[in-house]
């Protein structure tokens, strides 16, 4: 196994703990909604220290459920995933392209005065220019 694949599975391995360890160890049981999210616990935390605190703004849209401001999300985090996955994609292939051109070039000072399409053993010394 190569060390890229190795540092691979390592990662995979830490993200599949942290998705299922919260849930194996029973992290939030306590609560009504355990994983609710971050919007939800500010707005729990704000109402029991300001009962009589009023937001500044609403939202331009409210999903009907849950089930839909879920799908949203997700369906967010899934076109950020694509625009990243293509702009590492893209970077990675011009590297790739650059670093085959350059090998492809010869070295300077290393041209061939045989002309072109001719190896420099196809000229015989008397015909050089």
């Amino acid at each position: 196994m190569t060390r890229n694949a190795k540092i691979n599975a390592l990662l995979l391995l830490a993200v599949a703990a942290l998705a299922v360890l919260p849930l194996a160890l029973g992290l939030g049981d306590h609560k009504e909604e355990p994983f609710a999210g971050a919007d939800g616990e500010a707005e729990t935390a704000i109402t029991e220290l300001e009962p009589d605190y009023e937001p500044w703004f609403s939202p331009l849209y409210e999903p009907p459920s849950g089930e839909i401001e879920s799908g949203l999300f997700a369906l967010q985090a899934a076109v950020g995933a694509g625009v990243l996955a293509y702009y590492f994609g893209v970077r990675r292939g011009r590297r790739q392209g650059e670093e085959r051109a350059r090998r492809q070039q010869p070295a300077p000072g290393t041209g061939s005065d045989a002309g072109p399409g001719l190896p420099d053993e196809a000229v015989s010394p008397g015909h050089r220019a």
